[in-house]
């Protein structure tokens, strides 16, 4: 980082490349930018004082002493070509990230297939309640920031890592939370072992005197645990034998869980949380374990947790219309849309109807049976079209597939609409009083939830 002055961004717009522009910015580096469109988040970044250019900036492409640019971004693309042209030295997002999280003594890297959103977001809530200042990057819009991502002073760098493409193996971690590991990303990992491979590399990348906590329900977690000279700690609610344990767990009617925390089999404390699910009873286990490793007391971890009320699109109030409600979920997965029907299960209303937009044809593909079983757990289920992300669809895999196979499982409540106006439509014509509804899915299914409202 010591040889560059001027870093160009390309695709500056994202949520981690607009993160990681403001870093770069407040430690004195001259940043300039391009995206494709405007958005909040380019905004923000100008109104701190950053040039961008919506389209193509080949003036600044050239000039720079980096080029940084996302995954996204197509080896044809005109900048990228220009940089080389004149010997510009071209950075991946992911090994760009992996140089600035150097600069910190301590990064805390959070991993784990579901869950990293809201995890993050705890965990620098706590430390931000406990007066430690840290620098944070979080996968989504985090409100008690204002953003994605908040700039401090301290050695502190909170981070969401995610395995995709291996990406968090570019990492430089003082502490990480694993907190789970299931079948996903087959499109890059091919074999569930390939996935346990990749996080077997990325725990011997702490040090010996850093932390790893890890998921005690979960045994591929605890199987890296031998992986790893740093110093391990457990949490579950199933195995008691952990460090960390979830006792007493009781739910209110909007399936907000209070319980008490003990820590090596003596009490710790009481955390009651202020979003839905038992699943985030583990995230919050996680942020604990964590956080009282770095020596945060149990009272502005209790403060911070109870204030919390969800990052954007994690089971987020969108609003209601008489007493119908409409929430917004950003699962993408089968146990993440497992995990919304059980936090359902804890909440009062009559029936429930999700709305689905699959994401990635090869997802859909590989994880077909899954989503029809996971979605089936709802009372009514709309599918949308796949959003394809990434990918062209060669895997012969439809909406109307996963339609198909639901009704093959014998969930008859499950129909395929393509049109978002169309949806709202159907919906205000056969919901009834107390109803849930819910958009779930990772595209563009997050912009029908207030629609439906309206």
């Amino acid at each position: 980082m010591i040889n560059y002055h001027h870093i160009h961004m390309i695709g500056i717009g994202g949520v981690s490349m607009s993160g990681i522009a403001e870093i770069l910015f407040h430690k004195g580096y001259k940043v300039t930018g391009s995206d494709t469109s405007e958005s909040e988040i380019i905004m923000k970044l100008k109104k701190i004082g950053i040039p961008i250019v919506i389209g193509h900036d080949l003036q600044n492409s050239q000039l720079a002493d980096a080029v940084v640019y996302t995954a996204a971004v197509k080896p044809d693309d005109p900048e990228l070509i220009n940089a080389k042209e004149h010997h510009v030295p071209t950075i991946e997002r992911a090994d760009f990230l992996g140089q600035i999280t150097k600069m910190y003594e301590n990064t805390i890297c959070i991993s784990g297939t579901h869950g990293k959103t809201t995890t993050t977001s705890m965990v620098s809530l706590c430390f931000l309640e406990a007066n430690l200042d840290p620098t944070i990057q979080v996968g989504a819009i985090l409100k008690e920031i204002d953003g994605n991502n908040k700039i401090g002073k301290s050695s502190y760098f909170i981070i969401e890592a995610c395995e995709y493409v291996e990406s968090f193996l570019k990492f430089f971690p003082k502490a990480e939370i694993i907190l789970n590991i299931d079948n996903d990303h087959l499109d890059y990992f091919k074999t569930f072992d390939r996935i346990k491979e990749a996080f077997v590399k990325y725990v011997k990348l702490l040090p010996a005197d850093g932390f790893l906590v890890v998921n005690g329900d979960d045994n591929n977690c605890l199987d890296l645990i031998s992986h790893s000279k740093a110093t391990a700690i457990t949490y579950g609610i199933q195995n008691t034998q952990a460090d960390f344990v979830a006792k007493n767990l009781v739910a209110n009617e909007n399936g907000y869980y209070h319980f008490d925390v003990y820590k090596k089999g003596k009490p710790y404390g009481s955390i009651q949380l202020s979003i839905p699910g038992k699943h985030n009873v583990l995230n919050a286990l996680a942020c604990v374990s964590l956080c009282d490793a770095y020596g945060i007391d149990h009272a502005p971890i209790q403060k911070a947790l109870a204030h919390f009320t969800g990052a954007n699109r994690r089971f987020q109030y969108i609003g209601s219309y008489q007493t119908v409600r409409v929430f917004d979920d950003y699962a993408h997965h089968p146990t993440e849309i497992k995990s919304v029907a059980n936090a359902l299960k804890d909440m009062k209303y009559h029936e429930s109807w999700a709305i689905f937009q699959p994401h990635t044809y090869s997802r859909t593909k590989n994880l077909l049976d899954d989503f029809a079983r996971a979605l089936s757990l709802f009372d009514h289920v709309i599918i949308n079209d796949i959003y394809a992300a990434r990918e062209t669809n060669h895997y012969h895999v439809s909406a109307q597939t996963l339609v198909d196979k639901m009704h093959e499982f014998g969930k008859e409540e499950a129909i395929y609409m393509s049109d978002f106006e169309d949806i709202a439509q159907y919906l205000k014509k056969h919901v009834h009083p107390d109803d849930i509804i819910l958009t779930i899915g990772a595209g563009t299914i997050t912009h029908l939830g207030q629609h439906i409202v309206e």
